[in-house]
Order: structure tokens, then sequence, then C-alpha cells
């Protein structure tokens, strides 16, 4: 049987590094508070085990490049351009 996830939750943040807190706070705080249903339905769908198709994997080497090549958005710039 599944362990009670709640539980792992409390595991998970007992062994937490300390400088990274502050940040898993803010995160909770932000998915509790929203109360999206659409990000309700990604955050609980089972992982996709499926194969990269082709065009999938063609996207992901141009993500890559676009990363290294500087071609981003930090969090914060778009939280800003957003108004959040």
């Amino acid at each position: 049987m599944d362990a009670d996830p709640r539980e792992e939750l409390r595991r998970l943040v007992a062994r937490m590094p300390e400088p990274m807190v502050p940040a898993a706070l803010r995160v909770l705080t932000e998915l509790t508070a929203r109360r999206d249903p659409f990000l309700t339905h990604v955050l609980a769908a089972e992982e996709d085990d499926e194969e990269l198709n082709e065009v999938g994997r063609r996207m992901l080497e141009e993500a890559r490049e676009d990363s290294e090549a500087g071609r981003t958005h930090s969090l914060e710039e778009v939280e800003r351009e957003l108004g959040l």
C-alpha cells in the first residue's frame, strides 16, 4: 500500500536543507491559495511514461539551445511582466 502523501510530505520537509525551506513555503502557499482547477488537475495527473516522438525531441533540443544561448526569462521577470 502506498504511503500517506501527507506523511511523505512531512518526511520531505523534515529532511529539506534549511536554505530551501522559504522557497518550499512559497510554493506550498501558492498551491493552496490559488485553488486553480487546471493546476490542481495537472498536478494530480499521473506521470506520462510515453516516449518522446521526433517533434517532441526537436522542441526539447530547441529549448536547450535557447537556454544555452540565454534566450530565457527568469521567474521574477515573468511575474513582473504578468503583474504577479
